[in-house]
């Protein structure tokens, strides 16, 4: 079909509208680029780009520093013995899931686990069994709850699961279970643990060799201030040969990331972020101090903070009865709340959520908090009447 030039109109450069506003959207706090990462998305947005330099093997480039980072520098910062970028955390979740199992095995996954993580498993081939969470108002998980997702998966196949994954925190709560004691309930069923870290890697301290997880998965957008889609990966030595094994066909490639993975401005910009990114992890009480308050605000308010308290993370979800009530009674019904966040200068709870939504706090600072609480009030004032 043959386009015509009133048909390309809407196309071209679109303006971001939420661009300059204060962002409490979970999925973007910690995927803000740096200053020097924006100037890599420029420098290094040209198709593949780093491919001019790559002599067949993307993460042995030298220069620009690709093979420092990772396989120095990202090792260490993730605490494992072998890193990789990936296209994302699902596809570092992914090639775990398809090197270790084989199509009919089985995954244990807790009761809080990202869709990713089953879509994951399915396209592996794989089954899953749940870990329950407690529901309703903390959603603890019980590091037991494996122990006995493991010997029901046993006695149901004959053999136990052949990985088991932690959501570390969850996306939904921002809920931090005892991943170490998950990790030593596994092992004394030689389970491997996949420790997901798309909401910590980047944001807070984390250790796999210290939690006892054999592989863990980042985000680079979501948490390492990169443009994405981009991820990371750690491996322990034990697992490195089968995660990370070579093509037969062309002895160079690695087969679970398809020879090559992020390319380009994702891992410049990657890379451009990561000394801010270091920095900004010893931060990380500042953050859990930060959201402590705002949410202890909110409450003051009459919102109810579910999940875990005191909370230990940036990602939180709330309940607002009064929103909810105010919703069924103003003209803009259940838009109201993110028309009146946005005259705000507010964005990231989505259009439509009222009476339940979550956000983040992730390096906002206090004064810009302070604003966004104070927004909320100014809302619950404009609507006291209704």
């Amino acid at each position: 079909m043959k386009l015509d030039d009133s048909s390309l109109q809407k196309f071209g450069f679109i303006k971001r509208e939420t661009l300059g506003s204060i962002n409490i959207d979970p999925l973007q706090t910690g995927g803000r680029l740096t200053e020097a990462a924006k100037q890599a998305l420029v420098e290094w947005g040209d198709g593949y780009s780093v491919c001019d330099f790559c002599g067949g093997v993307l993460d042995q480039i030298k220069k620009p520093p690709i093979y420092d980072f990772v396989h120095k520098a990202l090792p260490e910062f993730l605490d494992c013995d072998e890193a990789r970028v990936t296209n994302g955390a699902r596809e570092s979740k992914f090639a775990v899931m398809h090197s270790i199992g084989k199509p009919g095995d089985w995954i244990v996954l807790d009761g809080l686990a990202h869709y990713s993580s089953y879509v994951a498993a399915e396209r592996a081939g794989l089954n899953i069994k749940t870990v329950p969470h407690s529901g309703s108002p903390d959603y603890y998980l019980d590091p037991e709850g494996y122990a006995t997702a493991i010997e029901e998966v046993t006695k149901e196949s004959g053999k136990p699961p052949a990985l088991a994954l932690v959501t570390y925190p969850d996306g939904n709560y921002g809920n931090l279970p005892d991943a170490r004691k998950i990790a030593s309930v596994c092992h004394q069923y030689d389970v491997p643990l996949l420790l997901n870290g798309a909401y910590a890697v980047g944001r807070m301290p984390v250790s796999a060799k210290e939690i006892g997880a054999d592989f863990i998965a980042g985000s680079g957008h979501k948490s390492m201030a990169a443009s994405g889609p981009i991820g990371v990966l750690g491996v322990s030595e034990e697992y490195a040969p089968i995660v990370l094994r070579k093509s037969k066909h062309n002895k160079v490639k690695e087969v679970e990331f398809l020879g090559c993975t992020a390319r380009g401005a994702t891992v410049m910009t990657l890379i451009a972020s990561f000394p801010d990114v270091v920095k900004r992890v010893r931060n990380w009480d500042q953050e859990v101090e930060n959201a402590r308050w705002f949410s202890a605000r909110l409450e003051e308010m009459g919102f109810i903070q579910r999940g875990q308290k005191p909370h230990s993370h940036d990602l939180m979800f709330f309940e607002a009865p009064r929103f909810y009530e105010i919703s069924e009674k103003v003209k803009k019904g259940r838009y109201f709340l993110y028309k009146d966040l946005k005259a705000r200068n507010i964005h990231g709870i989505k259009s439509g959520l009222t009476k339940y939504f979550k956000l983040s706090t992730f390096g906002l600072g206090r004064e810009k908090l302070e604003v966004v609480a104070d927004s909320f009030e100014d809302i619950l004032k404009k609507y006291e009447d209704i």
